[in-house]
Formats: C-alpha cells, structure tokens, sequence
C-alpha cells in the first residue's frame, strides 16, 4: 500500500500566504574559476508555457506547486489557471471518493482513483458523520441530521463554504433528503430539500414538502406540498436535468419496499395527488436503493432481496432509467466481490459521479468500484484505516474535485 499523503498539509488559502522567492542555482564560469553565474531554472520558462506545464499535474500536486515560489504561486491561484486546469482533457480526473473513519468527529481519508491514493482529509462546516450529504460538480451540501435547517454548501477542495437561509417548511419533521445541482455555464447552483412528516394521527399518511434553493435569488422556493398514502418519504434523492427524483417507503398496502417520485422543478405546484401521479415502481425488490445523477442520466445502485425472503439481500444491481419510465439493467455485481465484503447488510452506501459508482458496506472499510464506460469492477486500493471495534461503522459520499467551482 503506498504511504499516506496529508492533503490538509497544503490548504487551498496558503496560496495567498507568504511563500518562497525562487530558488537560484549556480554554475561555474570556464574562464574564471572564481566567478559564479546565477540563475532562475523557473525563468528559463514563459508564463504561458509554464502555465500548460503546471495543467498536467494531478490536482493533489497543485497545491504543493503554489508553495514553491511567488510566481508559480500566483499562476495556480489565477482564475485563468484554474479554467484551464478544469477544461483539460488530456489529463484524467475521476471522481473522488471520502470515508468517515470515525464517529467522533467528521475526519477521513479521500481516495483518488486515478493514482489509487488515500489522503488524509478534513471537512469544512460538517460536525458530525451522519450528517446527510449531497455533491454535484464539486461542490457538497451538508444538512444536520437533528433539526435539518442548518444547511452548508462547500468545495471540500478549496475548503470555500457558505451557510444557507433556513428552509421553509416544518421544523419537526420524520425524514429529510438533500440534492443539488450545478450550472457550470452560469455558474450558480440549486439545493433541495424533501420534508416528510407523519400525519398526525394516521401513520399511513404522510405529508411531503419539496423546497428549492437557488444561488442565484439566494431565496427558497416551495415547489410542492402533498400528502401521501401508503407510503413516506425518506433520506434518499438526486437532481438530474432539472427533474428531482425521491425515493419514497413502503408503509403498508405494497408489494415493493420502495418507490420513485419524479418532480419537474421548474413548475410549482400544490394539486392534490401530484406526487403518486409522478410515480414510478422500481426495477425489483430492493433492500436498500442509493440514487445518483452520471452525466444527467439517473442510475440506481440496489440490493437485491431474496424472492422469498425480499428483506435479505442476495446480490447488487445497477439500472439506468430510460425514457423516464423504463429501468435498463447495466450490471450486478459479480459474486466474488459481493462476497469480499464478507457479511453485507441489506443496506449499503453507495454513490456516484461522471462514469465512476462507489459501493461500500457499512460494517467495513472495503471500497469497491465500478466503471459505468468499462463496466469494470474494481477495489480501490486498501484505507489506511482499519477496523477497531466489531460495531464500528463506515460510510462515505463521492464528489469531484474542482478548483474553480464556488459555493
């Protein structure tokens, strides 16, 4: 395994701070032995040039490059760098992977699939693990999981954050589920939250509440208020091509555990019964379903029940929703790797970005892969963490490292 790598030893603001002038290098003159010619290797190279060079480096190497002297300093903390760092292709970026190796606080490792690398890593803003996250385009929205109204918007990279005006809605509420999206052309961004709250007095109804964020009115709207039967929302959504889906969980009268709400965004609506008239039933049983957005395309990542036994997990699926209604199988997982997280529960995390889905159980730190384009599965390369006690629990999210993106 290669040695940990301490991200946090250069942070994004020591950019600005004091760094070295350019180191000078000497060499010997042939006609007199005595006298020293001094240079710069730095100023042999244009700025443009210099610029192209320092684009190839892998996004964890920028930082250690702004630390070297001013002037490389003040290349990699220019707005035109960072566009250009973000736009080239030649150089492949993968979507990050973190993993909270502890319950006490919010630290972790965040893997990088590219050059199979952990580093060691802190969050901005969350305080706790089993706050709910959300991630598009490299910025993360974190929520509390007490009272759900504190909500952050950070590049976890850059460590950049803003905290949001409190959402509408109720402040007691049973379920909360968090999404967001990016508009890199206009560069602005929008959070949604879904507020479920049992009825008072009937537990087989329950009220959903669909509000929305947007960086550019910095205001939330309520998209949608609807009272559901039978079923309940839960902590599970995602936007893809502003449409929100939500999964939403079986309370009685249903042959399936979970099902999906699609909710256009850029309506608003109060007509009773939109919600069950937006639905769409799942692919097949599921003991748990993990919802992420892969090139504006919704994708599942499922445990499979057992037919007899739906609530007992035999395998993991991933589907691709089709035409707005119908499920493609992509890919199950191949049993040696379902079986090489050893006892898997019915419920699992997973998420993803770009073609890259992460799977991990909740009982261990193992970190499978799989690549959508390839249809590879892949572990990653070992956590630096172990496991230290039989109930310790690990969990984690996917997001895109970015420069250039700003909550």
């Amino acid at each position: 395994m290669e040695a940990e790598t301490s991200w946090t030893t250069y942070p994004y603001s020591y950019f600005t701070t004091h760094v070295p002038d350019a180191e000078s290098y000497s060499e010997q003159s042939d006609d007199d032995e005595t006298k020293v010619q001094t240079f710069s290797m730095d100023s042999l190279l244009p700025n443009d040039l210099l610029e192209r060079i320092l684009t190839f480096l892998p996004i964890a190497s920028i930082f250690r490059a702004g630390t070297v002297c001013k002037r490389w300093n003040e290349i990699v903390s220019s707005q035109r760098f960072l566009s250009n760092f973000s736009n080239n292709n030649s150089v492949p970026q993968k979507p990050w992977y973190f993993m909270f190796t502890t319950t006490d606080d919010p630290s972790g490792y965040a893997y990088d699939p590219v050059i199979r690398k952990w580093y060691g890593f802190d969050l901005p803003c969350i305080e706790t693990w089993n706050w709910f996250v959300a991630s598009s385009c490299g910025l993360v929205c974190f929520t509390d999981n007490d009272c759900r109204n504190k909500i952050y918007v950070s590049n976890p990279i850059t460590k950049q954050w803003r905290r949001l005006t409190e959402p509408p809605g109720h402040r007691s509420i049973d379920y909360a589920s968090l999404s967001t999206s990016v508009n890199r052309a206009k560069q602005s961004y929008s959070v949604s939250i879904v507020k479920s709250k049992q009825a008072p007095g009937d537990f087989f109804q329950c009220e959903i509440s669909v509000h929305l964020y947007s960086s550019e009115t910095m205001t939330w709207t309520t998209r949608v208020t609807d009272v559901l039967t039978g079923w309940r929302g839960g902590d599970e959504s995602v936007i893809c091509g502003n449409v929100l889906y939500f999964l939403i969980y079986s309370t009685g009268g249903s042959d399936h555990r979970h099902g999906l709400v699609a909710l256009n965004l850029s309506s608003i609506s109060s007509s009773k019964g939109i919600l069950i008239r937006s639905f769409i039933p799942m692919p097949c049983s599921l003991t748990c379903g993990r919802l992420m957005n892969l090139k504006e395309k919704l994708v599942v990542v499922g445990g499979i029940g057992k037919h007899d036994r739906p609530d007992i997990i035999k395998g993991i699926g991933v589907w691709v929703l089709k035409g707005g209604k119908e499920w493609q199988e992509v890919a199950r997982m191949p049993q040696r790797f379902f079986q090489g997280f050893g006892e898997l529960d019915d419920v699992f995390a997973s998420s993803g970005s770009d073609d890259m889905v992460y799977v991990q159980s909740y009982g261990s730190p193992a970190l499978l892969t799989f690549d959508m384009k390839l249809k590879c599965w892949k572990w990653s390369q070992k956590c630096p963490v172990s496991k230290k006690f039989p109930l310790q629990l690990f969990t984690g999210f996917c997001f895109e490292p970015r420069l250039e993106i700003a909550p």
